[in-house]
């Protein structure tokens, strides 16, 4: 972003906040669309049986674990696009494009053999119940093509979005979210033409709209002038672009991974407590993500802006748009809590009238979106330090040993200790695995203050 005011003036200020909103918005709503077919699944899933509610909660865990992962790839992807894109380096945007997709397409290979053919053993590690294990492997065989297309899709839209791509980005995303809500109704329903298959139907809605979207993709390449994915872009030896985006993607895949592993173990630890407490999780999650789309929203941006603006070498600029940023996920998050609190007298009615399910399960969902209200502050602003800001710069090992502390050393320990030794009741374990993200953020803002994150980490290379 270039400007002719003065950095600091209002005028200045004002083409900031707008261009951030520009940035932002369209990222925003394809994180709203993304929260909208969570709650429709829920929502169709709930009319079902809470059986198959609890078994796409568990089974759900592998593709949010995939998620992390590809999540971490397209940081690394980002950072250096994001940074190329404001030197004005287009292949080696194209390249970056090339090696993340790579690697991205072995990755997500790998977990579409493994749902397709060891389904059982997978939901063997979320739960012992019977009921669950059954449905989630029929779930996981019908969604497991859905990985690899996936994977794919996620990542080319990401390097998209770092090119300021992101109207294309969210409009391509958010049309695979609609028809994605509308197969479900489909395919677990009954409508028309189509077989009545419950959990089955919500996999296979998924794996054929990620089809489409693949293939929505590929047309998008084909006619984008900004940068195009070529055969041998996807091919090429990296070099010392290779090694870049090693050194940067994977302490990133391996930050989200070891998050993402983490919140699969909680599940795994609620899992194993009852499947009263899962169902209440599957909901609380999906209203929690409902009160964080902006969040995650500025965070993306503030990686695409902060990102380019280093890139040109203006580290002054990105200094300041950084503190701007840092404010605004509080701001965010503040709104997102709120969000949640309105939210939760219409959740606990709907649930109440609606919806199949045990009083425990209401009892429960209640204090589950009260301590979500003001999960969100802490989520949103670690979030922002540390995937929206250190990352652009590509300050990138930080936030892996953030998370390895204060998961694997606090709230797996803790979670693990609090429901199988001290057995306390289900919602102290829940409110002692929520703690995970106040752990962390004094060190977080404390690293911040420090700036190590102010770089320009570009080469000549084309």
């Amino acid at each position: 972003m270039q400007t002719e005011y003065a950095l600091g003036t209002r005028e200045e200020k004002r083409v900031f906040y707008k261009y951030t909103v520009k940035i932002t918005g369209p990222i925003a709503l394809q994180n709203l669309m993304d929260a909208a077919v969570g709650s429709a699944d829920v929502i169709m899933l709930s009319f079902v049986s809470q059986t198959a509610l609890a078994a796409s909660s568990l089974a759900g865990q592998v593709m949010f674990v995939l998620q992390m992962l590809l999540y971490g790839i397209s940081s690394g992807a980002s950072v250096l696009s994001a940074q190329y894109w404001g030197k004005g380096d287009r292949h080696a945007v194209e390249r970056v494009m090339g090696l993340s997709l790579r690697v991205t397409v072995l990755i997500s290979a790998l977990f579409t053999l493994a749902a397709a053919a060891a389904p059982g053993m997978i939901m063997r590690i979320f739960t012992s119940d019977a009921d669950l294990i059954a449905a989630g492997c029929d779930y996981l065989r019908a969604v497991s093509a859905a990985y690899l297309l996936g994977g794919f899709s996620t990542v080319y839209l990401s390097v998209m979005r770092s090119v300021e791509r992101v109207r294309v980005s969210a409009a391509l995303h958010c049309g695979a979210v609609i028809l994605n809500v509308l197969l479900n109704a489909c395919f677990i329903f009954g409508i028309g033409p189509f077989p009545k298959l419950g959990i089955v139907g919500v996999a296979l809605a998924t794996s054929v709209t990620r089809l489409l979207e693949f293939a929505a993709c590929l047309i998008d390449n084909r006619f984008c002038r900004v940068i195009r994915l070529r055969i041998h872009d996807l091919l090429a030896r990296g070099g010392q672009l290779m090694r870049d985006f090693v050194r940067y993607s994977v302490p990133a895949a391996a930050n989200d991974i070891i998050w993402g592993l983490a919140f699969s173990v909680y599940s795994v630890i609620l899992g194993h407590l009852s499947s009263d407490i899962v169902a209440a999780n599957s909901v609380a999650s999906v209203v929690r993500n409902l009160g964080s789309v902006v969040c995650f929203g500025v965070s993306s941006s503030a990686a695409i802006i902060l990102g380019k603006t280093m890139g040109y070498g203006r580290l002054k600029e990105a200094r300041e748009y950084g503190r701007r940023f840092a404010w605004l996920s509080v701001l965010t998050a503040l709104a997102g809590g709120v969000v949640i609190l309105l939210s939760r007298p219409l959740v606990l009615r709907f649930m109440h009238y609606y919806v199949t399910v045990t009083d425990t399960v209401r009892s429960e969902l209640s204090v589950m979106l009260l301590i979500n209200s003001y999960y969100v502050i802490g989520q949103s602003v670690n979030t922002m330090l540390i995937c929206g800001i250190f990352r652009a710069g590509g300050d990138v090992r930080f936030g892996l040993i953030c998370d390895i502390i204060s998961m694997w050393c606090y709230a797996v320990p803790m979670g693990l200790l609090c429901a199988f030794v001290l057995k306390l009741p289900e919602m102290w374990v829940y409110f002692v695995l929520c703690l995970d993200e106040f752990v962390k953020m004094p060190v977080v803002v404390a690293h911040y203050k420090k700036r190590g994150w102010l770089r320009n980490i570009t080469r000549d290379i084309s």
